[in-house]
């Protein structure tokens, strides 16, 4: 995709955020959740899914595009939304879109194209976070059929999901190579949702926890080969690695301009707050570090489009970009003074919804564990 193309889509995106999100954004936030129907809304702008192929009804673009429609959000201060839009048309899509059937992709991808199917990633388990060999939960055959079992926590858009993707043990022996993967539709009996928990930041993320008792499930929601699914995380764990650094270095963009746009109004000791040595020497190095992070940012994302993103280079990326916005961001945030540290002035939102990032999609410590077994082959 050219560049002019995508410039399009970013200022079709932004206009369309400006208009329909950023109005009611601190009522979302206060609400801890967005209503349900701005999946709708943004299924109809054609904001959801752009890259999944027209026959399902995406757009078929690269998947820049998706990845600058989360960038717009990130930079504009929708950290909570991001991650649950990322989940959505980063994650889910792309698993049914690599490894389902037909009938799976009929059935499921044009609905999350409009909004009127919401999706969700259950991997998490009380007792398996970043070890997702962990997982406890269960599938057994019966028949024609596979009965679920098990509960999952931390999912995001697991309040609004009407499909979640389900990763349960197939042949408990084996640990991660008798994982599988399930396309389990929410209304089915058996599945419920628990209260929706509360965070430090990212409120509008709808983040829950899911039961399963005695779910039935048909057998073609089986994602995938029985016993692949860790091997099919594995493969898809890149592209959410790469769009947690989208989110990351966006964000960062995004609390820099509202800095230095403070900066250079406040006022102290009789001057701008933007003429004292340590404000700019601050702002210098937070540029800095994120033309850095950018720029191997934009090296992964071209080499994701080729098919060509390691697991290795994705976990440098998300090590990188995520600290650099955890640290960036407290930077910024020291600059407003007293004011960043209260709920009236965005770089507080900036600041908390960026915390989690070092720790979903694995890690910063995981991450390092990555790098490390690639220099050093164990």
């Amino acid at each position: 995709m050219d560049n002019e193309e995508l410039t399009l889509f970013r200022d079709m995106a932004r206009r369309a955020f400006e208009q329909e999100i950023q109005p009611h954004y601190e009522s979302w936030e206060e609400q801890h959740i967005v209503p349900r129907e701005l999946w709708n809304t943004l299924g109809a702008a054609g904001l959801l899914c752009p890259d999944m192929p027209e026959e399902y009804g995406g757009a078929g673009t690269s998947p820049h595009v998706c990845l600058a429609m989360m960038e717009e959000m990130s930079r504009m201060g929708f950290g909570g939304l991001t991650t649950g839009y990322s989940i959505h048309s980063n994650i889910v899509a792309p698993y049914i879109n690599h490894f389902g059937t037909e009938d799976q992709k009929q059935q499921w991808l044009p609905g999350m194209v409009t909004g009127d199917i919401v999706g969700a990633l259950a991997m998490t388990e009380p007792g398996a976070g970043s070890d997702v060999q962990g997982i406890r939960t269960t599938a057994v055959r019966d028949g024609d059929e596979w009965v679920l079992n098990g509960s999952k926590i931390f999912i995001t858009n697991g309040i609004h999901a009407d499909l979640v993707i389900v990763a349960a043990l197939t042949d408990p022996g084996k640990g991660a190579k008798g994982t599988s993967l399930f396309l389990v539709d929410a209304s089915l009996p058996g599945f419920e949702k628990g209260n929706k928990i509360e965070k430090i930041g990212q409120h509008t993320s709808d983040t829950a926890e899911l039961f399963f008792q005695d779910v039935r499930l048909p057998t073609n929601a089986l994602l995938g080969e029985e016993n692949k699914g860790f091997a099919i995380m594995m493969q898809e764990l890149p592209r959410e690695r790469l769009g947690i650094a989208a989110q990351a270095i966006a964000a960062a963009e995004g609390a820099m301009d509202i800095t230095v746009e403070y900066v250079m109004e406040r006022k102290a000791f009789g001057q701008t707050v933007a003429s004292f040595q340590n404000t700019r020497f601050t702002l210098a190095e937070v540029k800095t570090e994120i033309a850095l992070n950018r720029a191997l940012y934009e090296k992964c994302a071209d080499q994701y489009a080729r098919n060509e993103l390691t697991v290795d280079d994705a976990a440098m990326l998300k090590y990188a970009s995520t600290e650099m916005q955890c640290s960036t961001i407290d930077q910024c945030l020291q600059l407003f003074g007293g004011y960043g540290y209260t709920a009236e002035y965005p770089i507080s939102r900036y600041y908390t919804d960026a915390r989690i990032q070092r720790i979903y999609g694995g890690t910063s410590e995981i991450m390092r564990e990555l790098v490390a077994r690639s220099i050093l082959g164990r």
